[in-house]
């Protein structure tokens, strides 16, 4: 076992780990300030305390105002970005963990194509015969079944290295066919099918972010839990089963985790590639591989990036916004350029 395995001598919350966590607040704090309409910090603290005392004359309609922007547009987007985010790292992780390879990411093999196929298919049958739980429901099981289709090929091949890449782009490049077909069926609403499949966050609301959060809160806790066996599992299956790991129901239960923190987090906000590519084989460099660390690092890191991905997005050309899909594409295509490039990319696992 290689000393990137073995327990940490400090614990898993240690200063670079809340550094990281602590980015979190100043740039949400900046992303409530900037906007079409900027608020100066007075302006928001002022919204805070201003039920503690009574209202002053000539200010409460300014107030109102403020309090809508800041508790019903901003606020919620806010939060569900950093729970997209999270979610998108820990999702990551889990990938990497799950294929033990670095360049393994549920944008990479696939699953978010297959989670949008799903969650396109549904908001086409909105209205028609199911209710507009279809997009989620259809969304999670595109993405399982895509999932599963790639582990199965993987497994397959006798390898789960470069062939699940392979299978991946294989399963992703059918997924984009049938949803493109599915576009071309779509009428009156091709351009906010289009436009929701670049990626965004403009529809965000409380309802998302507890659905989002919903999901993300026990995956976490699971994978946090099985970190010790995840730390195993890099050695290999055999190694593993060898170890009294059962690798067989903890790959389903893996699976099942990508599966839903994907699945979810497209119906919410789209399609969203890299993040869950970059961050945790970013920060694998610096912590380590020991999942104990690597799964708080990777959600702090993954709710950082697109906060900041999300506050570029609206604020660059505004009052108009980018998708922020393509800042994370143009941000992660390079940076997997890198690593495909990179001598002997399998050996970062361990």
């Amino acid at each position: 076992m290689t000393d990137d395995l073995l327990p940490p001598t400090r614990s898993c919350l240690n200063g670079p780990l809340w550094l990281l966590g602590l980015l979190i607040f100043p740039t949400a704090l900046l992303a409530l300030m900037v906007g079409s309409t900027d608020l100066a910090p007075a302006d928001i603290f002022q919204m805070i305390v201003r039920p503690l005392w009574p209202a002053q004359p000539n200010t409460t309609d300014q107030h109102d105002t403020i309090a809508r922007i800041v508790l019903l547009i901003r606020l919620p987007r806010i939060m569900l970005a950093l729970a997209i985010g999270a979610g998108m790292g820990i999702a990551g992780v889990a990938s990497q963990t799950l294929f033990r390879n670095p360049l393994a990411s549920p944008y990479v093999i696939g699953v978010s194509n297959g989670a949008a196929l799903g969650a396109v298919a549904g908001m086409l049958l909105v209205g028609n015969w199911f209710g507009y739980g279809a997009v989620a429901l259809l969304s999670v099981i595109g993405g399982l079944t895509v999932a599963m289709i790639v582990l199965y090929l993987a497994r397959r091949a006798g390898a789960m290295g470069y062939a699940l890449l392979l299978a991946g782009i294989a399963i992703s490049a059918l997924c984009s066919a049938l949803t493109a077909a599915a576009l071309y069926l779509a009428g009156e609403r091709l351009q906010t099918l289009v436009f929701w499949l670049m990626g965004g966050l403009w529809q965000a609301n409380w309802g998302d972010t507890l659905m989002m959060s919903g999901v993300l809160i026990p995956a976490g806790l699971f994978l946090l839990y099985q970190a010790p066996a995840l730390n195993v599992l890099l050695l290999g299956e055999r190694s593993a089963t060898d170890l009294g790991i059962r690798t067989g129901r903890l790959q389903v239960k893996l699976l099942l985790v990508i599966a839903l923190l994907t699945s979810v987090a497209v119906s919410l906000s789209g399609v969203i590639g890299f993040i869950g590519l970059i961050v945790p084989h970013v920060l694998r460099l610096h912590f380590g591989a020991d999942h104990r660390r690597l799964i708080p690092a990777s959600a702090a890191g993954g709710a950082l990036l697109l906060l900041v991905a999300d506050t570029l997005a609206r604020t660059l050309v505004r009052p108009a916004e980018i998708p922020v899909g393509i800042l994370t594409a143009m941000i992660g295509a390079p940076v997997f350029l890198w690593m495909l490039l990179r001598h002997n990319p399998q050996r970062e696992m361990t």
